[in-house]
């Protein structure tokens, strides 16, 4: 089991490092390494999150640029999941304080079961915005981009950029949308030419994620993809060459492929099932259950009895105490969003249920849970 090092190790420690070299105030300790005074001087700090590209994955690829400007293994959040991860990029909050715990989220003051990155319910249907729901202030999130004192920019997929997500966390930062790989490094390198005054560029590319999803991070398809983004960034930095810019490259998490299986149907497992008051939240490879309280002995009695081979059973309480979350006080809403108990599967299994008419899909690969192949992510640093 590899849990989140937020004592100077992760993502959130990243986000700290970056928030005081530019004139922020974190409430963590910076990134032990990547130093703040390191950055400080940079007229472009540039942050590239790679969506899934592991650790291992980086260090084991033929991604000669990308790998020469390796520095270290760092951690994502728990869980290690693009809805959480993505939200601490955004916001510079550990889980524990931004409450967002995985695709699915529950949140009880809409009385809804979100899917939030599209800001819409689980059963689809009209976005929440359309239904009057304001998705700053159900978040009530500060973005990063409002506590540092440079000017900022994001840049994402065009399909994305002006989502009610990145709306809601783009605070005072100016967005620009890209429709493929060579557009982003090039939105990026006009970002950075256009003047000479200090700034801070976040860009996301989530390809790689949604291509190991389909095929497997292990497949060839996505070892082409790595080394056409390791091209395309060897010859950006090249552009970049005397532009006093210092990049930054990570991701959200890692993947790890699904075997022949290794997804658990909860429709296939009806005594767990009718246990549930509400679907599954979370992740496939994280799942937070909420429990009828009159059959909390049937679930236990059920998880450890038949499913003890594919999943370690917690109370959602404990995974917030032990500090999986995040250090600190717990945002106010994050009981409500982990359930009573948490399912973190073992190896590489998943666990999935269906609503009613819910198109099925089935995934290769995954992120969310705790192994290694998810959990570390590479930490790239170079100087242009």
């Amino acid at each position: 089991m590899n849990l989140p090092n937020y004592q100077g190790g992760s993502i959130v420690n990243l986000m700290a490092s970056i928030e005081s070299a530019c004139g922020g105030n974190p409430p963590y300790m910076p990134l032990r390494a990547l130093p703040p005074n390191e950055i400080a001087g940079a007229r472009n700090l540039i942050l590239l999150v790679i969506d899934g590209l592991g650790y291992d994955h980086l260090a084991q690829s033929q991604a000669e640029a990308l790998r020469n400007g390796l520095r270290a293994k760092i951690t994502s959040v728990f869980p290690s999941t693009t809805a959480t991860a993505i939200t601490t990029f955004l916001t510079g909050l550990a889980p524990q304080q931004h409450g967002l715990t995985g695709w699915f989220t529950y949140f009880r003051e809409i009385g809804s079961v979100a899917a939030v990155l599209p800001f819409q319910p689980r059963h689809g249907g009209r976005s929440y915005r359309e239904s009057g729901i304001d998705v700053v202030t159900l978040f009530g999130h500060t973005p990063f981009f409002d506590k540092i004192a440079v000017p900022s920019y994001v840049v994402s997929p065009q399909w994305i950029v002006h989502s009610d997500f990145n709306a809601a966390h783009s605070g005072r930062a100016q967005r620009l949308g890209y429709r493929s790989l060579e557009g982003m490094f090039r939105a990026i390198t006009e970002i950075v030419q256009a003047s000479a005054e200090r700034k801070y560029i976040y860009a996301y590319y989530p390809e790689l994620d949604t291509l190991a999803h389909q095929h497997g991070i292990g497949s060839p398809r996505a070892a082409k993809l790595l080394s056409l983004l390791d091209a395309a960034y060897a010859q950006f930095m090249a552009t970049l060459e005397g532009s006093g810019s210092t990049v930054v490259v990570t991701a959200d998490h890692g993947i790890v492929d699904a075997g022949a299986g290794s997804q658990i149907e909860l429709d296939k497992h009806p005594a767990l099932a009718e246990s549930l008051v509400l679907p599954l939240c979370g992740e496939p490879r994280v799942a937070y259950c909420y429990v009828h309280p009159d059959k909390v002995e049937q679930f236990e009695r059920y998880v450890r009895n038949k499913l003890a081979e594919q999943t370690q059973l917690f109370k959602s309480r404990q995974l917030v105490e032990e500090g999986w979350f995040g250090p600190g006080e717990p945002h106010p809403r994050l009981l409500d969003r982990v359930g009573h108990y948490a399912l973190v599967m073992r190896e590489n299994y998943a666990i999935k249920d269906w609503l009613t008419g819910e198109r099925r899909y089935t995934h290769v690969g995954l992120h969310g849970g705790v192994s290694a192949a998810e959990m570390f992510v590479p930490l790239v640093v170079a100087q242009a």
